[in-house]
């Protein structure tokens, strides 16, 4: 175990029972084992650096790309192929069309000397992909140990829970094991851990805090905040460089670093832009719109509400809702600019990210900023549905009747400006950030 500390951190449980159920390579192992849990919290990492650090004959295979069953039966056949026939170097291509030749297949090719007498595995990653092909391959799978009589294990990894896949005639329960998603303390030293040589390592975990600070709260995924990471570090660690701050001076560094890190909240996910632009936009210090393929989304044609729509649901996303009185009420009275600004509100709202709004919020600001009269009928809620499935709105939760749905704006303030220009409407005066 003090071996796989240093290579998986933060799993030691889950390495454990994996470890105690994948027992001595000649013991047979349990039939199928299922492995679930969000995206990038480390299931596939974990499985094949085991496999791998035991040196244990496994297949690993991808449902995405084999999205026939013949192409995912014959990967399996081919790849267990060239594990036998490793020794002389030389193997035949197998071709297979149905699960009942997959199982004759498969005794013939662990009848080999160095699979005979240990435990195969078998990885499925993106395994709901399987739930589309015939009914007989997933109980198949959960059987195959059975059916082929060979020392066989299915390992079955995938983002959905267990009872999505259960068919309704009943099948062989696997083994069920959860991967939890990272705190922020697991993601805090997951990311410190690879520090740069030339940085001292409390250095690069002051970074790594202070993105996690900013992103944290809208991005959780270790892939995206690992290359968050590696992309914005050298504009981090430039005044460094350059000798106008110590390595301790903590304070410069973030003023240097913000407005970057505020440009990188606007494409989370997205992947809008190259590496390599990224670090041009860095280095010249332009305005992320500047560089072409960046919001490409800007193209996108809507209809007249929905342009409106957006509007005010990104203006309920970036704005405090104690402020909708100031902008959308004509006859508020005289409120002094100073009665907003709190003391403990020095952050922009869009570098902490979009906050969720109710439904009955989005139309009241809607009907504010329309010059004409809109009812609410269904056509306005089917164009919500509809930018919720472009996923320009995110629908966060249905708690409960009272509460209603709520929604999350995801587009940047360059996407939204470019709508705005469409319909004439000058968001910028409308938003609290810009006061």
């Amino acid at each position: 175990m003090p071996h796989f500390e240093n290579v998986v951190l933060c799993r030691e449980s889950q390495v454990s029972t994996l470890r105690s159920l994948f027992g001595e390579r000649h013991h047979f192992s349990f039939p199928s084992i299922f492995i679930y849990g969000h995206t990038a919290s480390g299931k596939t990492y974990v499985t094949q650096t085991l496999l791998k650090t035991l040196e244990l004959p496994h297949v690993f295979v991808n449902c995405v790309e084999c999205f026939t069953l013949r192409l995912l039966l014959e990967q399996i056949l081919n790849k267990l192929n060239h594990l036998s026939s490793s020794e002389d170097g030389c193997f035949t291509q197998i071709t297979c069309d149905t699960f009942n030749d997959f199982v004759r297949l498969f005794k013939q090719v662990t009848k080999a000397k160095n699979l005979k007498d240990q435990t195969i595995y078998i990885v499925l990653d993106k395994a709901e992909y399987l739930r589309d092909m015939e009914v007989n391959v997933l109980p198949g799978f959960l059987r195959l140990q059975e059916l082929c009589d060979r020392n066989v294990t299915v390992i079955f990894l995938s983002e959905i829970i267990w009872e999505k896949f259960r068919p309704n005639t009943g099948c062989f329960e696997p083994f069920v094991l959860y991967f939890p998603d990272y705190s922020i303390g697991n993601l805090q030293k997951i990311l410190s851990h690879d520090h740069p040589p030339e940085y001292s390592a409390d250095f690069y975990a002051a970074y790594i805090n202070i993105l996690l600070g900013v992103f944290y709260t809208v991005c959780r995924d270790l892939k995206e905040l690992s290359h968050l990471a590696v992309l914005n570090f050298p504009k981090y660690c430039e005044p460094v460089v350059k000798g106008e701050a110590s390595e301790r001076d903590t304070r410069k560094l973030w003023r240097n670093i913000e407005p970057h890190l505020k440009k990188a909240m606007q494409t989370v996910y997205l992947r809008e832009i190259s590496s390599s632009q990224w670090e041009k936009l860095q280095k010249d210090d332009a305005d992320p719109g500047q560089l072409e393929g960046l919001s490409t989304y800007t193209h996108v044609e809507l209809p007249y509400y929905s342009k409106f729509i957006l509007i005010a649901a990104y203006l309920a996303s970036y704005n405090p809702a104690r402020t909708d009185k100031r902008f959308f009420l004509k006859h508020h009275g005289k409120i002094k600019k100073t009665s907003f600004l709190k003391k403990h509100e020095k952050t922009s709202n869009h570098l902490l990210g979009p906050k969720m709004f109710p439904l009955d919020r989005l139309l009241a600001i809607l009907y504010s900023i329309v010059d004409s009269k809109v009812a609410p009928t269904a056509n306005i809620f089917s164009q919500i549905t509809s930018l919720v499935t472009l996923q320009l709105l995110t629908l966060v939760g249905h708690d409960d009747q009272l509460d209603g749905p709520k929604y999350k704006c995801t587009v940047s303030l360059d996407f939204i400006r470019a709508i705005a220009r469409t319909v004439n409407f000058d968001i910028i005066k409308y938003l609290y950030d810009f006061l």
